[in-house]
């Protein structure tokens, strides 16, 4: 094989693009290694998001486009996955234990946004990659009872970390771990900002690619605070389609810019009602809100969830629905939607800041 011809084949390669991902290989990975004979070409491709279920997918695709750009010829694709620390707030750096930290904000309560950072976070770890929940709703965590740990404790060896509580392939961790379920949390702004950077930095995270942030309602004092000192890589919108949800959400969106969060994408809830008795679906809270929304802000509608019974009572048992009904249009739903924030995330900028020695100047 001549360098020439293994150029022309991995540029093929770089130009694909994956079906369902909407961008080239070159956009969301890198060609590894190419060697090709007359009747064989064998490639390696690095993706830079996790989609352990998607593969077989993606070959079939990358085998067709060869067939039709490179001659036919018998072709082997092998693919990994490595995710990499993307940029953070300038003056801040990165967690230990954790390469990237996406927060799950909304501008408003009662959008379900909760029950969308769960699934995602279970959807991504079932992809393959290493995933951790941070409960940040100090006022009203519901995260132990979503993932089945509802009275359980987290441990600690020397009395200063915690362990992580772990469910679902996913690390855990919220105040509702430490509190009476039933016990008010009256507290101010600044005790809850103490209190959330306790659970983020006195966490023994382990290795994990993503940290999902399940980030309280609203844009206040509280919000804005965590969005400052709190290392985000990323932010995903989360609102239903009618205009009082959306008018809620872009104050969100505004929120995060001005702190110099990348926002990933929005992701709306609610989109169809479901009826339980005979399956019909129809938009009760209206339609087209999400799409207009990341049209005004140029921006990626990451996926369009439905409101199904099933999945309130899936995930007040514990069993959240790509746990408990993997094969549903749902978990389907959920699935296409983490694979998406992980390609957003992919193509932001690399965090380069442990590549740097610190320069220390001390008097002579």
């Amino acid at each position: 094989m001549t360098p020439s011809a293994e150029s022309d084949v991995k540029k093929i390669l770089n130009s694909i693009e994956l079906p369902g991902v909407g961008r080239t290989i070159a956009d969301v990975g890198r060609v590894v290694e190419v060697s090709e004979s007359d009747d064989r070409i064998t490639a390696h491709i690095e993706l830079g998001f996790p989609a352990k279920t998607q593969f077989d997918a993606y070959r079939s695709h990358i085998v067709a486009e060869l067939a039709a750009k490179a001659g036919e010829r018998e072709v082997e694709i092998e693919f990994s996955t490595r995710i990499v620390a993307h940029g953070v707030q300038r003056n801040l750096k990165p967690i230990k234990g954790v390469r990237n930290i996406i927060a799950v904000a909304s501008g408003k309560g009662g959008v379900g946004k909760s029950t969308v950072a769960v699934n995602v976070a279970i959807a991504l770890a079932a992809e393959g990659a290493s995933v951790g929940l941070l409960d940040a709703d100090i006022y009203g965590p519901s995260q132990p009872q979503m993932v089945g740990l509802t009275g359980e404790h987290p441990e600690t060896d020397d009395g200063k970390t915690m362990d992580p509580m772990r469910a679902h392939g996913i690390q855990v961790m919220s105040i509702g771990f430490l509190v009476d379920p039933d016990q008010p949390m009256i507290w101010r702004g600044p005790m809850v900002t103490s209190a959330l950077n306790q659970l983020l930095h006195q966490t023994n995270w382990q290795d994990l690619d993503y940290l999902i942030v399940d980030m309280p309602p609203g844009t206040g004092d509280i919000q804005l605070s965590l969005s400052q000192q709190v290392p985000v890589s990323g932010a995903v919108i989360v609102t239903t389609p009618q205009n009082i949800a959306t008018l809620d959400a872009r104050k969100g969106l505004a929120m995060f810019r001005k702190v110099s969060v990348p926002v990933l994408g929005i992701i709306e809830n609610m989109s169809t009602h479901v009826c339980s008795a005979c399956g019909h679906e129809e938009p009760i809270f209206g339609s087209g809100g999400g799409q207009q929304m990341a049209d005004d802000f140029d921006i990626e509608l990451l996926g369009q969830l439905p409101l199904d019974s099933r999945i309130r009572e899936q995930t007040d048992s514990g069993s959240p629905t790509v746990v408990s009904d993997p094969d549903s249009a749902a978990a389907a739903a959920y699935r296409n939607v983490a694979i998406g924030l992980a390609v957003a995330q992919a193509r932001q900028g690399k965090d380069f800041s442990n590549k740097f020695p610190k320069i220390v100047v001390e008097e002579s």
